[in-house]
């Protein structure tokens, strides 16, 4: 389906400049809405090759949802991601059982492991 453009609503194609490659790698992610600001989320944490390449590609990248754009992906501060997190373990059932807090956690919760699953802020 995802191949085919026919896609989830949220779902979309982001493409990093591989570090060692130098090509262009594609890989599907969760857009999530917070505050009319777009944001995606590293469910797996920072030690994942997309995030390596984002920072050896200094934040830029190309965004497919439904028509291509150049991005910048910056990195948001953990004390600012909660409200992020709680939205796309939401949002995105997938990634609840890599975040271990519940979805409907209050604040709190989520402000314990924020510094441990990379948030970016995406702008053009």
């Amino acid at each position: 389906m995802f191949a085919l453009g026919v896609a989830p609503r949220r779902v979309a194609a982001l493409g990093i400049v591989g570090r060692r490659s130098g090509r262009l790698i594609w890989f599907p992610i969760v857009l999530t809405e917070v505050d009319g600001e777009r944001y995606v989320v590293s469910m797996l944490g920072p030690n994942v090759n997309w995030v390596r390449n984002l920072a050896a590609a200094h934040g830029r990248a190309v965004l497919r949802h439904g028509r291509r754009e150049d991005v910048r992906l910056t990195e948001v501060e953990p004390a600012h991601r909660p409200p992020i997190l709680r939205r796309y373990v939401q949002i995105a059932p997938g990634a609840r059982p890599h975040i271990p807090v519940g979805r409907d956690a209050p604040l709190t919760d989520w402000q314990r492991i924020a510094a441990d699953y990379p948030v970016f802020r995406i702008t053009r």
